[in-house]
């Protein structure tokens, strides 16, 4: 009872896994559907081009000798060393010149000994006594005359080898007998010609006991020329056509069908596999169970991908959005992150570029300004700030100029949005050095100040596989928030980033999806599809917004905001 645990986890994983390759075929089952028709189309065009081969078949039976027939093993076994030795000689060289000259004599058809080889099938029935022939030509007429020839030329060529060896005895015999015959009537000639005169008698005599010696004689060598016929007529196995072969009406080859079902299945086959292979080469993260099972952190948040105004961000355009929501329950989720030690300082970075950490930094500080506190967004990073554009404040002062301040001083500096308790600190110029800047104590004394004035800290950071930004700044806030976007960071880069961060002492806090496709394949399994609960009624079954009448209406405008840095 104690594995069952074990085997529940387990079976949930095989079904999850299970629920996730066939979502995978249904998101590529055009590509499948187009192998198939290719695959098919093409060797249908093949098969329809082909000359059709068509082909006659006739059995032969083996009447083995009278004299060899028996009921013991060693008879049986001689009877089916016989048959397969006559289906060898069926396809031998002088048979098939025998039919090749029986088909010029018999049909006026000119065809070469070549021409057969391979063309004709011999197959010994098992357990009896039968040849089954199989002619196969692109003529159906031609392959019936050759399987039917084919078998009178090889019975005949049997024949002649088995009389040959009672020709000799046969030829001497019938010679003897002739030369007797000859002597009985030139005797019987000559006792006619005889008178009755004493003179006579004993010549008359003497033909009559020649005569009597010569007809005994013949009569001998009479009985033994038929017991040698018996013999040999006990001893000839014949060949004998049990079913003669007919003009065969269709072809059996191209099966045009069969081809074209089957060239479809392997296509089909062929595109599965390859998108198996593509699939399990691919290194990106694909879904949050993979960064679960990968790193161990928790998935935190999952924004959808959306479109919003030029530079504008979702939390303050459509604060009612399944989007906005998500954000919201990104900032629940952080709050129970740590308990006991509440956070106060986040930075929010990622491990690549592209990945939309700066609109999730800022679309996090929005919403939790809109929960009550305090919040000040803090763009750290000093190389290709953006935060600026998407809350529209000027970015002339900002950090990089409060380096060079006798004091640090944040009036002036902080400035205010139009989102109610949010404020930031802009990066200002960008200097040369920002990695020893970020890391300096000056930096410190900032961000300590800035935290005397509000509840939370969020920090927009570069990615952590770019540059030290990040790494530097890690050990000094209270939570890290990386931020992933499927089919873009790669597992490799994912798990350096943690272990730099971990390396410094940085509390990683978790994982955000940023950019989903809710409709891609690799989320229809994904049982975190509760934080967009109300989805399709708020954009549609096309993901066009809808408008409702209790609902504030907001002129969309076609630019992607969660694509940008």
């Amino acid at each position: 009872m104690q594995q069952s645990p074990q085997i529940f986890e387990d079976f949930d994983t095989l079904s999850i896994d299970l629920r996730r390759y066939f979502a995978l075929l249904v998101h590529w089952a055009w590509l499948i559907i187009l192998a198939v028709v290719l695959s098919g189309a093409a060797a249908y065009f093949v098969s329809s081009q082909m000359t059709p081969v068509y082909q006659a078949s006739t059995t032969v039976l083996i009447n083995q000798a009278p004299s060899t027939r028996a009921s013991d093993y060693a008879s049986l076994l001689t009877s089916e060393r016989l048959t397969q030795t006559y289906s060898q000689l069926l396809t031998k060289r002088p048979v098939l010149q025998g039919v090749v000259e029986a088909l010029q004599r018999d049909y006026g058809v000119t065809i070469a000994v070549e021409d057969l080889d391979g063309a004709i099938d011999v197959k010994p029935v098992q357990d009896t006594q039968l040849i089954e022939i199989n002619v196969r030509h692109t003529n159906p007429v031609l392959a019936a005359q050759i399987a039917n020839e084919l078998v009178a030329v090889f019975s005949q060529t049997i024949q002649d080898t088995q009389t040959a060896r009672y020709a000799e005895t046969k030829n001497s015999l019938q010679q003897q007998l002739e030369d007797l015959g000859q002597r009985i009537e030139a005797d019987s000639l000559a006792l006619q010609s005889l008178d009755a005169s004493p003179e006579a008698q004993a010549e008359r005599n003497r033909l009559e006991t020649q005569l009597n010696q010569n007809r005994q004689l013949y009569a001998s060598l009479l009985q033994t020329f038929e017991q040698v016929r018996l013999a040999e007529a006990e001893s000839i196995s014949n060949v004998i056509q049990a079913e003669p072969a007919t003009v065969p009406e269709r072809p059996i080859s191209p099966k045009v069908m069969q081809n074209t079902v089957l060239a479809a299945v392997v296509g089909g086959m062929l595109a599965v596999g390859v998108i198996f292979l593509v699939e399990a080469l691919d290194d990106t993260v694909k879904s949050p169970d993979d960064v679960t099972r990968s790193t161990g952190l928790p998935v935190l948040g999952v924004v959808a991908e959306h479109t919003t105004g030029s530079g504008e961000l979702i939390t303050i355009t459509q604060p009612r959005s399944p989007v906005a929501e998500a954000f919201r329950s990104l900032r629940t989720n952080i709050q129970f992150a740590s308990v006991d030690h509440p956070l106060q300082t986040i930075i929010v970075t990622s491990a690549l570029p592209s990945e939309g950490k700066s609109t999730v930094a800022a679309n996090l500080a929005i919403a939790l300004a809109q929960s009550g506190k305090s919040v000040v967004l803090l763009e750290a990073d000093l190389r290709r700030p953006s935060v600026h554009r998407y809350l529209k404040v000027p970015n002339r002062l900002g950090l990089s100029a409060m380096f060079v301040q006798p004091q640090v001083y944040l009036d002036g500096n902080l400035q205010g949005t139009r989102v109610p308790n949010l404020r930031v600190l802009t990066s200002g110029d960008l200097p040369p050095n920002p990695s020893e800047l970020l890391g300096s104590e000056r930096m410190y004394t900032i961000m300590r100040q800035v935290k005397e004035q509000a509840d939370m800290l969020v920090l927009d950071t570069p990615p952590v596989m770019a540059v030290t930004d990040a790494v530097v700044l890690a050990p000094r806030v209270d939570g890290v928030l990386l931020v992933v976007k499927p089919g873009n960071t790669k597992h490799s880069a994912l798990q350096t980033a943690i272990e730099q961060l971990n390396r410094v002492g940085a509390n990683v806090l978790g994982v955000v999806f940023n950019g989903v496709q809710l409709k891609g394949y690799r989320y229809r399994y994904y049982s975190s599809s509760y934080y967009y609960y109300g989805y399709h009624e708020y954009y549609g079954q096309d993901g066009g917004k809808k408008k409702k009448r209790r609902s504030r209406t907001v002129k969309k405008e076609a630019a992607p905001s969660n694509r940008q840095r």
